[in-house]
């Protein structure tokens, strides 16, 4: 029987009883959406999927969409997209930085991300966490001052970590090659998102891929993306989840911003990841 056990009062939850190498039912598929939509990750722990079977269990939650850095993508299925410091030959098998800073996922495309997902496969014993930020709770404590202010704003989003443009720094944004770059542009999205679930009022992707903001000069805009960031990581809205082999971890884009860790490369870590879309229609 599946069980779930809340990680903190901050966010996140721990699921036990579920074996995702066979299909869900529905009423599982829901109890497992109302967790992630409750806790803003989950965490299914004693996992051994196969390359298919991830991309089918993300599929209950959207459209996999195949990440923009296709160099690391798995060779089974290119919506695997994979993590990994260790080195062959020289060269690297996967992504080796996945995002020092926090951000995120998919906020630099027009059609933004719902979930992330990960199959921890390889992990070095802790720390060697993912650290999440909720962004409802960091909206709620703002000034209503603040709130009014900031209702209504559009921002400019592109790849890239707009704190850190050094390609050659340790958190840096993963760089693109030419051919890569060709296909992300400017977006332009809401600062302040009503969660397409909980109806939840959230900051959105205030840190990392937000550049500027709509008929505001650049300098007073990064100061007030600046500003709302600084306040929406404070420890408060923050849990730091920790892996074991054998995790998979889903999380929440529209409620969280995330910061992975920054990888010791002495420490082998391997992962795999998918990231979706909303349903079509949604």
């Amino acid at each position: 029987m599946q069980q779930l056990t809340p990680l903190s009062d901050v966010l996140g939850a721990q699921v036990q009883g579920l074996d995702l190498a066979n299909p869900l039912d529905e009423g599982q598929r829901q109890w497992l959406a109302d967790a992630l939509h409750r806790h803003g990750f989950i965490v299914l722990k004693n996992q051994s999927l196969t390359p298919a079977q991830m991309v089918s269990f993300a599929r209950q939650w959207g459209r996999p969409s195949p990440h923009v850095i296709d160099t690391f993508h798995h060779p089974e299925d290119a919506n695997i997209l994979m993590l990994s410091n260790v080195f062959k030959d020289g060269k690297p098998t996967g992504l080796v930085d996945a995002g020092t800073y926090f951000h995120t996922d998919y906020s630099y495309l027009e059609d933004v991300a719902r979930c992330t997902i990960l199959h921890a496969q390889d992990v070095p014993d802790s720390p060697n966490g993912t650290t999440f930020a909720n962004q409802a709770k960091a909206y709620a404590d703002l000034l209503r001052s603040m709130q009014e202010k900031i209702q209504g704003l559009v921002v400019k989003h592109h790849y890239g970590n707009r704190d850190d443009l050094d390609h050659h720094s340790r958190s840096v944004a993963s760089v693109l090659n030419p051919d890569q770059a060709k296909r992300v542009n400017w977006v332009h999205h809401p600062l302040v998102k009503k969660h397409p679930f909980s109806g939840q009022p959230t900051l959105y992707a205030v840190s990392g891929s937000s550049f500027g903001i709509e008929g505001m000069d650049d300098e007073e805009a990064l100061d007030l993306l600046r500003e709302l960031a600084a306040h929406a990581t404070q420890d408060k809205y923050c849990y730091t989840n920790n892996y074991e082999n054998g995790d998979v971890i889903v999380w929440d884009n529209a409620l969280l911003l995330h910061s992975a860790p920054l990888i010791d490369l002495t420490r082998p870590r391997s992962l795999w990841r998918v990231t979706v879309l909303y349903p079509s229609g949604h």
